[in-house]
C-alpha cells in the first residue's frame, strides 16, 4: 500500500466517525457566507503566495504546534498572502475542521481547506465550514470521482485547485476544464521531493489557468527559479512554519516573485 493509499483510507475511517445527516451540513451550509473567489484572487500578472497553517507532515512529523491557527493566518494576509491553506487532515497533519472555523473568523481572504478529499460529503462539509476553495489530487481519485467532486464544488460556488504530480495526471485534470492546476513537487505515493517536477510541468498548464507550485519550496531563490518555468502562485507551509519569521518569509517571497514574474511576462512577450 502507497503512503497515499494509506492516508486515504484514514481519511475515510475518520469522515465515517464524524460523519452527520447531510441534512444538518446544508443547515450550516445556509448560514455560511457566499464562498470568496479564490481563482480570481490567484489570477493577474502578479505572483502570489498560499500560505499554509501546516502542523506536521507525514515526511517530517511535527513541524510546529501551532496554538493558534487563526493568528498565524492573520500574519499571512497582513505580509500579503492571497489565499490561506488550512490543513483539515487529522492523522499524518494534525489538522482539524476547528482550524479551518477558526482561520475563516479572523482573515478576509480566500481560504483552500486542504485535505484529502474522496466523498461528496467532504465538499458539503469544507463549504459549511468557510472553506471558499477545496483540493482535489488526481492521483488518489478515479475520473468519475474527480468529475463528480469537481462539479459539486462548482454548484457551491467554490474554486477547486486540482493536484497533479506527471504529464498523466496533467491530462486527466484537463478533461475538468481547471481554473487552477498546482503541481506538486513531492510524490504523495513515496514522499520524495523534486523540484524538476514542477520546472517539468509548469510550461505544459495552459494559459488562463493559474499554474501553482507546491511542496519542497525552502528558499527565495527557487521560488524565483519556480516562477521563471512559469508559476503563477506558490503554495508554502513547511518553510513558514519552521523558519521562524513567516510573516517576513510571505513578503519577501511575494515581493521576489513579482519581480521574476514581469520579467517572465516580459521574456514572453518578446
Amino acid at each position: 500500500m502507497s503512503v497515499l493509499d494509506s492516508i486515504i483510507e484514514g481519511v475515510r475511517e475518520d469522515l465515517a466517525r464524524r460523519r452527520k445527516p447531510l441534512s444538518q451540513i446544508h443547515e450550516q451550509m445556509s448560514q455560511a457566507p457566499s464562498a470568496l473567489d479564490a481563482y480570481g484572487a490567484l489570477l493577474g500578472e502578479q505572483m502570489k503566495v498560499i500560505a499554509e497553517v501546516k502542523r506536521s507532515s507525514p515526511s517530517k512529523g511535527e513541524l510546529s504546534t501551532i496554538a493558534d491557527p487563526a493568528a498565524l493566518a492573520a500574519q499571512y494576509q497582513e505580509a500579503g498572502a492571497s489565499v490561506i491553506s488550512v490543513l483539515t487532515e487529522e492523522r499524518r497533519f494534525k489538522g482539524s475542521l476547528a482550524d479551518l472555523v477558526a482561520v475563516r473568523a479572523r482573515v478576509t481572504i480566500p481560504i483552500l481547506r486542504k485535505d484529502f478529499m474522496v466523498d461528496e460529503y467532504q465538499i458539503w462539509e469544507a463549504r459549511a465550514h468557510g472553506a471558499d476553495v477545496i483540493l482535489l489530487i488526481v492521483a488518489g481519485l478515479t475520473d468519475q470521482q474527480l468529475n463528480s467532486l469537481n462539479a459539486l464544488a462548482i454548484e457551491l460556488g467554490m474554486s477547486v485547485l486540482v493536484e497533479i504530480h506527471d504529464e498523466s495526471e496533467l491530462v486527466r485534470a484537463l478533461q475538468i476544464q481547471p481554473s487552477l492546476i498546482g503541481v506538486n513537487a513531492r510524490n504523495l505515493k513515496t514522499l520524495e521531493v523534486d523540484l524538476a517536477t514542477c520546472h517539468n510541468l509548469l510550461p505544459l498548464i495552459p494559459a488562463g489557468v493559474v499554474a501553482i507550485a507546491e511542496s519542497g519550496i525552502s528558499s527565495t531563490n527557487e521560488v524565483v527559479d519556480l516562477v521563471t518555468a512559469g508559476a503563477q502562485a506558490v503554495l508554502v507551509g513547511e518553510a513558514l512554519v519552521t523558519g521562524g519569521t513567516p510573516a517576513q518569509t510571505v513578503a519577501e517571497w511575494t515581493k521576489a516573485g513579482e519581480h521574476a514574474r514581469e520579467m517572465f511576462l516580459m521574456n514572453r512577450g518578446s
